[in-house]
């Protein structure tokens, strides 16, 4: 990350959380958007699959957050099937801002007003190193599958 680049306050409140949990990464700001995966992939320079996307979907009318490799899409059939719901969709950007305190594309693993209820795409598992945004279109932290989902108390599920 340059020294010349701060943080943005809601990446400042992701690596707060990261500090509580005694987890050591570097948020890094990139210079050009990271909303997708394959934007976020190519200016860290790693494999599509190895991006942790942040999906927010409503499950049974509850905000949950599941973390999916940018190398497949998530089926919410099998998403709801993974988590015993009986109806998932994705949420609109209004309840992903509200339950995330964060924009679609830059929602992190954390730093939401309160946590979310948090899934994990077991598919991120064969990764020694994964990304995950940071709480902004243009910040990105790199984690492993075990510290995410000791942060999140996610638990492991299908996705795809």
């Amino acid at each position: 990350m340059s020294e010349a680049a701060p943080l943005p306050e809601r990446s400042r409140i992701v690596r707060q959380h990261l500090e509580s949990a005694g987890i050591e990464s570097e948020i890094r700001v990139l210079p050009d958007s990271a909303r997708t995966a394959v934007e976020a992939a190519s200016a860290i320079g790693c494999d599509v699959a190895a991006i942790a996307n942040s999906l927010v979907f409503v499950a049974d009318g509850e905000p949950v957050l599941v973390m999916t490799s940018g190398g497949h899409r998530a089926d919410v059939g099998v998403v709801a099937a993974s988590i015993g719901a009986g109806r998932v969709e994705m949420a609109p950007a209004s309840v992903v801002r509200e339950a995330t305190g964060q924009a679609i594309g830059g929602v992190a693993p954390v730093g939401h007003p309160s946590p979310l209820r948090t899934y994990i795409d077991d598919a991120l598992e064969q990764f020694e190193e994964i990304w995950a945004a940071a709480g902004h279109p243009h910040t990105v932290m790199p984690l492993t599958f075990e510290t995410l989902r000791q942060l999140t108390n996610g638990q492991v599920i299908a996705v795809a």
